[in-house]
Formats: structure tokens, C-alpha cells, sequence
């Protein structure tokens, strides 16, 4: 199996790259998002490599980092997602917004994905809740507080102030991330006043 290509980008298509690694071109089919971080025609890439194997053809997915592969991967896992819907959910949520998302059990910000509906989205965060911690990446700080947020057993102080953050326009993803900053600092029995006043600077920083 093939599990990382580096080369030089011969061409793209819309949900594709040529990738020509000695003079053999592999078509690698991405997320939008992957697709974006690629650079132009003629310079050097490096894609980390999914192989899919069928009957009838062998298909490469490329993602700029083991991570995302790992969510790809992990995805699949769910009933109705497939590897068109795990590129549409990663071409939409980087790795740390949809392990959050998952940890809030946020399904509107899961259904965002082209192809994603409630029902699927509801499966998501429900058979992914404890595997987001493993793979939540930039957004590790702050996964624990964010997953007593999405169970309903976070303090109401917390609560509050991820409430009013989140009224002032804030996505429930930065309210918690800031809260969960200003929890840090003000210390667990901080009221909900302290928690937005530092999670307003947080956010504003």
C-alpha cells in the first residue's frame, strides 16, 4: 500500500492533483481544503497517502497530514459516510474544529459539510464523541471542557459564560476554547463574570 507520495504537482482537476514522483504521474483525489494548501503547478509536494482498493480500480486520497488521514480513516467508520462525504466533512472542518464540534455535539457545525445531513451529522457526533480527544489536534487544550459542555455536566458557571460569549456572536467552538483559557487562569471555582471578562480578552488577543 501507498502511504505518502512526495513529487513534483503536474496538474489539477477539480477534486484532484497529478502528482509525478519520478516520472509517474498518481492521480490523488483531495478535500477542497487539502487542495488549497497545495502548491502550484511545477513545485514540490508531499500528500500523506490513503489506498483505496475495489474491484475494479485502486484510488489515492491525499491529505496534507497524518491527522486529517486519520479522521478520513476514522469517518468511514460511521454508517452513511463514505469517502466522497469524509473529504466534503474535512474539506469544510480542519481536524481541531470537527474534534470540537464532536466534543459539543454540535451537529449544525457537522452538517456544514456538503452531503452531510441531520441524521448523519447526529451520527457523527454521537459514535465519534470518544475518539475526538485522540485525534483533536490544535484543539487538545481545550477538547476535556469542551466535551462536559457537549454531555451537559459542565459547571454553570462555565456554561454561563460559554452562553454569553457564544450570544455575543461567538461559534460555540472559539466560546469554549476562550473559556476554557480563562478557566486556566482564573481557576476552577472562578465565577461567570471573571470567565468572560477573561474570555472576551482571549478572544480579542
Amino acid at each position: 500500500m501507498i502511504g505518502k507520495l512526495k513529487g513534483t504537482v503536474d496538474s489539477y482537476g477539480e477534486d484532484w492533483v497529478i502528482l509525478d514522483v519520478h516520472g509517474v504521474g498518481y492521480q490523488v483525489h483531495c478535500s477542497t481544503r487539502t487542495m488549497s494548501a497545495l502548491p502550484s503547478v511545477g513545485e514540490a509536494a508531499v500528500l500523506a497517502i490513503e489506498t483505496h482498493v475495489r474491484e475494479t480500480e485502486i484510488k489515492l486520497f491525499g491529505f496534507t497530514a497524518d491527522l486529517e488521514r486519520e479522521w478520513f480513516r476514522l469517518l468511514q467508520n460511521v454508517q452513511g459516510v463514505g469517502a466522497k462525504v469524509a473529504l466534503a466533512i474535512l474539506g469544510t472542518l480542519a481536524p481541531g474544529d470537527l474534534a470540537s464540534a464532536i466534543a459539543l455535539q454540535d451537529k449544525a457545525m457537522v452538517s456544514r459539510a456538503p452531503g452531510v445531513g441531520p441524521k448523519v451529522a447526529q451520527r457523527i457526533v454521537a459514535e465519534l464523541k470518544d475518539k475526538a480527544p485522540a485525534l483533536s489536534g490544535d484543539a487538545s487544550g481545550t477538547i476535556g471542557l469542551q466535551q462536559e459542555l457537549g454531555a451537559g455536566v459542565a459547571g454553570s458557571a462555565v456554561q454561563d459564560a460559554v452562553s454569553a460569549l457564544s450570544n455575543l456572536g461567538y461559534s460555540s467552538q472559539q466560546a469554549s476554547a476562550a473559556v476554557s483559557v480563562a478557566l486556566a487562569s482564573a481557576g476552577e471555582d472562578a465565577d461567570s463574570g471573571t470567565l468572560i471578562r477573561l474570555g472576551l480578552k482571549e478572544l480579542s488577543s
